[in-house]
Formats: structure tokens, sequence, C-alpha cells
């Protein structure tokens, strides 16, 4: 359990701290309302996740690309729903 708290606390660093501020909003606040409820499976998704490029990813948010298979999924699906949800 403990090491899943500092695992959840390593990623909502990571996802407020990406270097793009825009990606840093909307991850940095998914994290935040959703890390804590996450199972090991969730939080490994996220994590795989972290590793996508900014640019791309801010794509993805907005719409304007299609998502790389290597990171399209359910977790990709959650965060690009948050991020709309959060420009809107």
């Amino acid at each position: 359990m403990a090491e899943d708290l500092s695992r959840v606390q390593r990623l909502k660093y990571r996802a407020w701290r990406r270097g793009m501020r825009e990606c840093d909003l909307v991850l940095g606040a998914f994290a935040d309302a959703n890390l804590a409820t996450m199972t090991s499976g969730d939080l490994d998704a996220f994590e795989a996740l972290m590793e996508a490029p900014d640019d791309q990813l801010w794509t993805w948010i907005l719409g304007s690309a299609e998502p790389d298979p290597e990171f399209a999924g359910p977790m990709l699906d959650r965060v690009i729903a948050f991020g709309r949800e959060e420009l809107s």
C-alpha cells in the first residue's frame, strides 16, 4: 500500500511538470482527481501514457490528430475526455 502511495505521488509530480504548460494543466488536474482511486493496472496505463510527447498528446486532446496505436486505449480516452471537459 505504501508503495502505491509513493507511486501515486511520483506520478502526480510528473503529471504537473511535463514541460508543456497546457499538458501540465490537463494531466496534473487529471492526476489529482483520479490517481488515488486507480488500480495498479490503471496506474500502469497512466504511467505509460506519460511517455507520450507533449506536442502529440496535446493534438490528441484537441482532437486534431489520431492517437498513436501504442498510446491508444481506455486511459488515453479518459484523459482526452477529462481534458476536453476542462477546456470547455
